[in-house]
């Protein structure tokens, strides 16, 4: 069969200009289904209808996916049919007619100021790789950065002396302020093991795995999952975790929302209200479990 995922890869990149997440996301969802069609009698994707795109969203229900894992799927399918007829290999998209899903909103799983704590207490300052997670951790709790910036993340980009961070990506450039714990767990490893494990063919990369390649997102991704179980915590921490909690707990404490955008960088403010949902269930919470006379009902 012909290699639809290269040239569609292409198209993604050049064209549309996606982000390498969607990017990865895509082309997964696309060869996933290649593969549907090839155990269908190596069917062709322009020999493909509206059917066949239902009898491989139906298998990915039996597979037990998730409704935003299915949604992204149908996503994908589309965009590649997209392609498929702006090159003149399809005259229809089959994906069109496919009703997305509404996945259920599933607010963030937020750490409390213990549970911080806890989980920066875990990493062996005295190795280097303990040194290194320290600083990333600590990193992303002051800054609230998403970890695809953290590994993308230069050496240039942190300030140590004024305690600034400059995060750079395609969705634009700001700057946010380290707090001074932070900026000494990142003058730590800069200074005293970066150097030793850095591979110089990776330019200036800030953080980089130990065999000096820059850090990707699995590898952070098996990192925090790592600490999260060595602290004993029983929630379920993602990457974006110490995200959501930045924001949270700089919501409780006063901050306005608008500032919180800046730091997150969300185009829309929409983004960011849903910490103030949180927190308000969050309050109700406490209201219920606290308050002596809510305790009755």
């Amino acid at each position: 069969m012909k290699d639809y995922c290269s040239e569609f890869g292409t198209y993604l990149s050049d064209v549309k200009r996606v982000s390498p997440n969607t990017l990865d996301s895509y082309l997964r969802d696309t060869a996933d289904y290649l593969h549907f069609l090839q155990s269908r009698g190596n069917l062709l994707p322009v020999a493909a209808d509206q059917k066949t795109v239902e009898g491989y969203i139906a298998q990915l229900h039996a597979q037990n996916k998730s409704v935003a894992t299915i949604t992204r799927h149908i996503a994908s399918i589309r965009c590649f049919y997209q392609y498929l007829i702006l090159n003149g290999e399809a005259s229809a998209n089959p994906a069109k007619g496919i009703k997305l899903e509404k996945a259920p909103q599933k607010l963030p799983e937020i750490l409390s100021g213990s549970e911080i704590e806890l989980l920066l207490a875990q990493p062996d300052l005295k190795q280097p790789k303990g040194c290194r997670d320290k600083a990333m951790l600590e990193l992303l709790y002051a800054t609230g950065i998403r970890v695809s910036e953290l590994v993308n993340l230069n050496v240039e980009d942190v300030n140590l002396h004024t305690g600034i961070l400059y995060c750079r990506s395609e969705k634009g450039n700001r700057v946010i302020p380290i707090y001074p714990q932070a900026v000494a767990a990142i003058s730590d490893y800069i200074f005293r093991v970066r150097r030793t494990i850095a591979d110089p063919g990776e330019g200036q990369a800030l953080f980089t795995n130990l065999n000096g390649h820059r850090l990707t997102r699995q590898g952070f991704w098996k990192i925090i999952k790592g600490y999260t179980e060595q602290a004993g915590i029983a929630k379920e921490i993602t990457p974006h975790t110490l995200r959501h909690s930045f924001a949270i707990h700089l919501l409780e404490n006063g901050a306005d929302l608008r500032d919180i955008q800046h730091m997150l960088g969300h185009a829309d403010i929409s983004s960011t209200q849903v910490y103030i949902h949180l927190l308000n269930n969050h309050v109700k919470e406490v209201y219920q479990h606290c308050h002596p006379r809510a305790k009755l009902g």
